[in-house]
């Protein structure tokens, strides 16, 4: 049985299997812990394995390698990346800076080690408002995601310059969906990611990243809960609240890439110790300073 196989190799290589909250739900019940791109790699740095094993998206396994040098990182689908870590670069970042010389630079951590490295502090979409605000300057280059920002101008009163990125998951969420949605089920509590588009935002009843989507699921009094996210999110949630329904905006809150890992790559990755990840020394401190910045936030 797979399950086996994985067992064992990972014992072999004292590997450690991180499964991101939007991966498919065999891998997340392969994984060791499964929850948001961050606090994975926090938790895979405070262990003892040699070896991390980051079932998610590219710019997750570098994050793994920024906080845990001295391990190896495997991704178990080389292709698997994010469209909107790709949409910025680090000469971009530089560019803006060039153009807004008063500005500090806050990077969404899903971004790449290389755009970490040209920012001030990153932040996630739970600290996104308070990173904001605790930044020392009046106007903020706010990077790669608009929508994130656009969330994030509600609730401070400086200025924040966006770059035109975005989640094309999230993107597919149309205020249409929760409209019908809620004509269906007039009972039912939408909750959205912020990486949603204004308007769909603006219609929800609350705006959370994936763990705040966690905790508020299960503190709700409400039966029926639309989560506005990748449907991934969804295996989780059923699983840790068995009385509540959950259900998606619609059939295309699916992101392609989260989709490519199975559990034969999990077990090819360990056997053959193949797509390691690794980040140049010199990007590798720069960006890991601005992570340290958030958490100092």
């Amino acid at each position: 049985m797979i399950f086996d196989e994985l067992a064992r190799l990972k014992e072999e290589r004292n590997a450690v299997l991180l499964a991101h909250n939007y991966q498919p739900g065999e891998i997340q019940e392969a994984a060791d812990y499964v929850g948001d791109s961050f606090e994975l790699s926090k938790t895979a740095s405070q262990s003892d394995c040699d070896v991390i094993v980051f079932c998610g998206v590219d710019f997750m396994a570098e994050s793994a390698a920024i906080l845990s040098p001295q391990k190896t990182v495997l991704l178990p689908v080389l292709e698997a990346s994010c469209p909107m870590s790709h949409m910025i670069t680090g000469t971009d970042v530089r560019q803006l800076r060039a153009e807004h010389p008063e500005a500090a630079v806050v990077c969404y951590v899903n971004t790449s080690a290389a755009v970490k490295a040209e920012s001030d502090i990153c932040c996630t979409s739970a600290n996104a408002i308070r990173v904001v605000n605790a930044v020392d300057t009046d106007q903020i280059i706010f990077v790669p995601d608009r929508n994130l920002a656009h969330y994030a101008q509600m609730w401070t009163e400086k200025e924040l310059i966006a770059w035109d990125g975005y989640c094309p998951t999230h993107e597919n969420i149309r205020l249409q969906d929760i409209e019908a949605q809620r004509r269906a089920m007039p009972d039912i509590e939408v909750i959205v990611h912020p990486e949603c588009r204004p308007e769909v935002i603006e219609a929800a009843d609350f705006v959370y990243g994936t763990s705040g989507m966690l905790s508020r699921a299960k503190a709700s009094t409400a039966k029926r809960l639309l989560i506005g996210t990748e449907i991934g999110m969804l295996y989780r949630l059923r699983k840790e609240n068995p009385g509540k329904e959950f259900y998606p905006p619609s059939a295309h809150a699916v992101c392609p890439n989260m989709r490519l890992t199975t559990l034969e790559a999990m077990v090819g990755a360990l056997e053959e110790m193949r797509h390691q990840i690794t980040v140049d020394e010199d990007i590798r401190r720069r960006a890991r300073k601005a992570l340290e910045m958030m958490l100092q936030v």
